[in-house]
């Protein structure tokens, strides 16, 4: 983990502190990190951010579970306009140490999930929280109640039924 990659919310913990009977840990994004990550996302604003976590050794790394929930503005892809959203993401990841993790996968790739690397005897739930985020946002967001339902007019003209129509009706 360099300055380079840690972006604008992040919360370290120190692996060696979890105690054995596991952590429980609140992230709550302040104002101006909210905005930076709104920046990041292209999103017109994230009105909270907050991560609830469970954290507990293993012998293979530390397994966090969890949810990510967000207030949001998104923009409509329908309609342009602006409206407020929420997310909600369900969080299980499994860190380890790169001297723990298997150079090759032990089975099918399409199984297998690696687990994230524990850094310098750290993880990062700030880092966690903005990545669940992410994977929570909808790519073609819509303000709740509008449908699309374009027609072109000159698919009407083609439609073997115009021409069944205009019979129907003498024309």
């Amino acid at each position: 983990m360099t300055p380079e990659t840690v972006g604008p919310l992040s919360r370290l913990i120190d692996v060696m502190r979890i105690p054995p009977r596991g952590q429980d840990v609140h992230v709550e994004a302040t104002a101006e990190e909210c905005a930076a990550l709104a920046r990041d996302f292209g999103l017109p604003a994230i009105r909270s951010l907050s991560g609830d976590y469970h954290l507990k050794t293993s012998a293979k790394g530390i397994n966090v579970t969890g949810v990510v929930k967000a207030s949001i503005t998104q923009i409509c892809v329908t309609t342009l306009e602006p409206f407020d959203s929420s997310v909600e993401e369900e969080v299980e990841v499994d860190f380890a140490e790169s001297s723990g993790m298997p150079p090759e996968p032990p089975t099918d790739i399409n199984e297998y999930e690696p687990p994230d690397e524990i850094v310098n005897g750290q993880i990062d739930l700030g880092a966690l929280t903005a990545e669940f985020l992410a994977l929570g946002l909808d790519p073609y967001p819509r303000k709740p109640g509008v449908d699309f339902d374009y027609r072109d007019p000159s698919d009407e003209k083609d439609s073997p039924f115009a021409a069944l129509n205009k019979l129907r009706q003498g024309k």
